[in-house]
C-alpha cells in the first residue's frame, strides 16, 4: 500500500488514522532519510493514541521515550546507534515484545535484532513538501493490520 502526503498536516492525519487500527503490542518501523517525516508520522500515531502530539520529540539523544495514552507508546530513534551493544544494554526485548505500541525510527540499525514480524513504513521525498509513504507488512498479524489500515486510510 502507498499513500501520498502533501503536507505535514496530512502526514499527521495518516498517523492518527493508522493508530485507530492498533490494539497494542504492534511494532511499527519508520524508515527514510533525514527530514522525510518519520517523527511527524510518529506524532500522528501518538495523537491517535490520545497522546498530545506536542509532547512527542525525536528521542535521538536517548534512544527511547515512553508516553502514556490509550496504549503506551514506546518511541525509539536509533539514528545515533553505532554499536548493537547500546541496544542490548537497553534490554530491547522487553520493549519490542510488550503490550505497548512500539515505533522505531531508523530500524536498519537493528540489523539481525530486527523483529521477525512488523509493519514498516518507508517515507520518500517527492516534489516540494510531498512525501510518499510505502507500507510493508511482514507476518500474518501485520498483513491483517495493513488491510484494516488500508480500509481506514483508503487510497
Amino acid at each position: 500500500m502507498q499513500k501520498l502526503s502533501g503536507s505535514v498536516n496530512q502526514t499527521l492525519a495518516i498517523g492518527k488514522r493508522l493508530a485507530r487500527s492498533l490494539s497494542g503490542g504492534e511494532i511499527i518501523l519508520l524508515s527514510g532519510p533525514l527530514g522525510s517525516g518519520k517523527t511527524i508520522l510518529a506524532k500522528g500515531i501518538a495523537q491517535g493514541l490520545e497522546i498530545n502530539k506536542n509532547n512527542i520529540i525525536s528521542p535521538t539523544f536517548i534512544l527511547l521515550r515512553i508516553y502514556k495514552g490509550k496504549y503506551i507508546l514506546q518511541h525509539f530513534d536509533l539514528y545515533r546507534v553505532k554499536d548493537l551493544e547500546d541496544i542490548f544494554a537497553l534490554g530491547y526485548q522487553e520493549y519490542f515484545y510488550s503490550d505497548a505500541v512500539t515505533v522505531i525510527e531508523w530500524p536498519e540499525r537493528l540489523k539481525f535484532l530486527l523483529p521477525k514480524e512488523f509493519l514498516k513504513i518507508k517515507l520518500f521525498f517527492k516534489d516540494g513538501n510531498k512525501r510518499l509513504l510505502s507500507f510493508i507488512a511482514k507476518g500474518l498479524k501485520y498483513k491483517k493490520l495493513l488491510e484494516k489500515i488500508n480500509e481506514d486510510i483508503g487510497n
